[in-house]
């Protein structure tokens, strides 16, 4: 299993030598790659600009959107940025992930509208392969680049998890990216279950790619952190949900993300994304010499 590491996007006052640390550390790791989020609202880092100054400074790991919010954005201006985030890291963006997201705050502030989404991404998705096809979208208007050939196009994961919205990814994403808070493996073979019988149903050759991800944090006092990442990243669907995830999210020990790290193999992840609950340097240090015993 491949293993991955979010980049920090959430907490105010970052630096960026706070990011330029980031990137030395993720790249001198064990990290197959390294990934960002996407939120509009609260004190977070734009997913494209942090992306994009990871692919010019590191160059070993790939870079990976998890993910964009595809519907609240152009598909044309997507399908350019990804384009030039592959040049950037010297094609090392083999991945995208797009989901439909269920903040409609930050549909609202980037005005686009959060009715219809679902739909509406199914046709952005082709969109996209289109511009990277080279086809014109506006006719007369010529190709759009920078190009983007073939062998180069990312596979795009779909963010999605219940079964209505899984089986309509199935009919054109290369894979799934499923997300357990907790890192819990009956909750991760769940959704990989849903993706296989959705991929079989949708007369899909190949089988879906499996990526997962989870909280953790290996911060000291970090169950508190842990609880209050996860309770300010769910505060929108109100504070007794908020409350009640936060709680159930205790990845925060050595043996308790060592437990999710198997539990994600077990699961048949074929890659792992972790996202820690701070910006401290510890959570990759200590990672990194956690793995190194694995």
């Amino acid at each position: 299993m491949k293993i991955g590491i979010c980049l920090p996007y959430m907490k105010a006052g970052l630096t960026r030598q706070d990011y330029l640390d980031w990137f030395r550390l993720v790249e001198a790791g064990p990290f197959h790659a390294v990934s960002c989020g996407e939120r509009v609202h609260g004190p977070t880092f734009d997913m494209r600009v942090v992306l994009s100054a990871a692919a010019a400074v590191t160059e070993r790991v790939e870079i990976t959107p998890t993910l964009y919010v595809l519907p609240m954005h152009s598909a044309v201006r997507v399908a350019k940025e990804i384009a030039t985030l592959d040049i950037l890291s010297d094609g090392r963006v083999r991945k995208v992930c797009v989901g439909y997201g269920g903040r409609d705050k930050d549909y609202a502030a980037l005005e686009a509208t959060f009715r219809g989404r679902y739909g509406r991404m199914d046709r952005q998705v082709q969109e996209m392969r289109r511009v990277w096809a080279g086809d014109e979208i506006i006719p007369g208007g010529g190709t759009i680049g920078p190009e983007l050939p073939p062998e180069r196009q990312p596979k795009l994961l779909a963010g999605a998890m219940g079964p209505k919205s899984i089986a309509r990814c199935a009919q054109w994403a290369d894979g799934l990216y499923a997300w357990s808070g907790n890192g819990d493996a009956q909750e991760l073979k769940n959704t990989f279950a849903m993706a296989d019988a959705a991929w079989q149903d949708a007369g899909r050759q190949a089988a879906p790619y499996r990526m997962g991800g989870f909280w953790y944090t290996l911060a000291d006092d970090g169950q508190q952190k842990l609880y209050d990442y996860v309770y300010e990243y769910l505060a929108i669907a109100g504070p007794e949900i908020a409350s009640m995830m936060a709680e159930s999210v205790h990845r925060s020990s050595e043996d308790a993300v060592l437990e999710a790290l198997d539990n994600a193999e077990a699961a048949g992840c074929e890659e792992l994304f972790m996202v820690p609950a701070t910006a401290e340097l510890v959570e990759i240090e200590r990672l990194v010499a956690l793995l190194s015993r694995r």
